[in-house]
């Protein structure tokens, strides 16, 4: 069985768009790979943190924790 993880960030107009903005561009992508012979598996929220980045005169930005969303594929 072979696997493919690709990022997924939705974009939305709040004051042009609904949510199902974001479920047809989840479609969209699904079916783009599905065309390409990959089967949707699910859709995966990966944490990780981000280290922090001192600046100049002590001006840096702090570390924090974000969460990325992954669809996982497979084929085969």
């Amino acid at each position: 069985m072979e696997y493919k993880v690709v990022p997924f960030t939705a974009t939305l107009n709040q004051q042009k768009e609904t949510i199902s903005a974001v479920a047809e561009q989840l479609e969209n992508l699904i079916g783009q790979f599905n065309h390409q012979g990959w089967e949707y598996v699910r859709l995966e929220s990966v944490s990780t943190y981000v280290q922090p980045v001192s600046g100049c005169f002590g001006g840096g930005t702090p570390g924090h924790l974000t969460a990325y969303q992954m669809i996982v594929f497979s084929r085969g």
